[in-house]
Parts: structure tokens; sequence; C-alpha cells
């Protein structure tokens, strides 16, 4: 699958319309200098492990990055049902536990100050390397949700069960496009199967960070 002629088109545009002007790809350098490099070595042995981890999380942070907030990772509350058990998610994405060692890992690091909507970001780009892809600067500094909306997944993330007009308006409405949609659908081909595609991988990559 022969998408790596456009990766360098996308490498500064996916989402920027959805998180803060203000992040910076230095925004841990006084705070948390180490964070990075923790979580590269976590994800890389996570993928060695195996390498389909790799593509499920970046998934797992194109799934957050509807809100690029961290919510994709929240629990049911007593006040809240999580997202998790959104239609387009249940059964679907995986990787939590090894977000959850990597935010134990960084935690040992600098206690409350790097979030897990930065540590999924940046998950995502090391899965790509990981993988034989290409790296590209993450831009940090995001906040992570207090909450989750199951209704807002529901209606937001675009589902299994959509036909190509749908899903065409769904990834729109996120200002992305029909060369987008091909791409992300094949990180969860390649996610559901042990054949690397990553030519789709690294434009996904790209596009989402």
């Amino acid at each position: 699958m022969a998408f790596c002629s456009f990766v360098s088109l996308f490498l500064l545009l996916l989402f920027t319309a959805m998180v803060s002007a203000q992040l910076s790809s230095t925004f841990y350098d006084t705070s948390c200098p180490n964070a990075l490099s923790t979580i590269q070595s976590a994800v890389k042995d996570a993928v060695a492990k195996e390498s389909r981890m790799g593509a499920s999380l970046l998934r797992l942070h194109f799934h957050d990055c509807f809100g690029c907030d961290g919510s994709v990772l929240l629990d049911d509350t007593a006040n809240f049902t999580g997202e998790k058990t959104a239609f387009p998610n249940k059964n679907s994405l995986r990787g939590f536990d090894v977000i959850d060692s990597i935010k134990s890992q960084v935690e040992a690091v600098c206690t409350q100050i790097v979030s897990c909507a930065d540590i999924l970001a940046v998950a995502a780009r090391d899965s790509v390397v990981a993988l034989g892809g290409p790296s590209w600067t993450v831009k940090l500094g995001r906040r992570d949700s207090t909450t989750a909306s199951l209704s807002t997944a529901n209606s937001d993330l675009p589902g299994p069960n959509l036909d190509l007009s749908a899903l065409i308006t769904a990834f729109s409405n996120k200002g992305l496009s029909t060369t987008d949609l091909i791409a992300l659908s094949g990180t969860s081909f390649y996610n559901y199967t042990s054949t690397p595609s990553l030519g789709a991988v690294n434009l996904a990559a790209n596009r989402i960070c």
C-alpha cells in the first residue's frame, strides 16, 4: 500500500484545530526532561513483544483525538459512563494496559507532570517508529479531561457499520480528508492482522499527531 509519497505533506496537519495553539515540543524539557525517553523505551518494549501493539497504540490515540484529552482512558464512575464501551471502541480498542504501564514509568521519574493525553500522542509516534516508520515532532501540553462522554463517543467516532458516505462525512466534520479516511482505515487493518501495512500506518501517524 504505497501511501508513503504523501507522508511529508501531512506532518503538521491533523487535529491542529482540535488542540491548543500553545502546544510546544519543548513543553516538558524542564519539568520532566526524561519523559520522552521513558515513553520511547516502554513503547519499544511493548512493540518488541507484540508488533501489532504498535498499530493498536496509534489507533488508541486516533480514537482519543476526536478530543485529544485522554478521555478514552477513563473508566466508568458514579458520575459518568466512560468511552471504552462506546460502540466504535468496545471489543475494538486495545493497549490500555500498555498506556497504564507507561504512565506508571513516567510517574516514577516525574510525578503528576505529564498528561495521559500527551503520553498517548507520543506513544503513537514512537509506535510507528518502532514498526520501521518515520518519526516526527509531537507538540505537547495537552490537558487531561476529568470526565468522559459515552454519547459523544458514540455520535462522533466513526463506527464499523457506517457506509462510505457516512464515513466521509464523519471525517470531514473533524477536518479530515478522504485520504485520511483511507490511511486510518489502514491502521485498523494492521491492528486486526499480522500482515504489516506500514504505508498506511506511516501516513496516518503523521496526520494524527
